[in-house]
């Protein structure tokens, strides 16, 4: 599960610096923002947190 989550997060990191490039500022910061928050690595929405 956690590798493909990584590779989720891969592409929509790639695809958000791509829109980027082309000049969607917006949609691409919010592409690589979900990219991050799915992403095993780092801060992810589906880490269990315990209390």
């Amino acid at each position: 599960m956690g590798f493909l989550l990584w590779i989720l997060a891969v592409i929509l990191v790639v695809y958000g610096v791509v829109t980027l490039i082309q000049g969607s500022i917006l949609l691409g910061i919010v592409l690589i923002i979900v990219g991050l928050a799915v992403g095993p690595g780092g801060y992810s929405i589906f880490n269990k947190r315990n209390a």
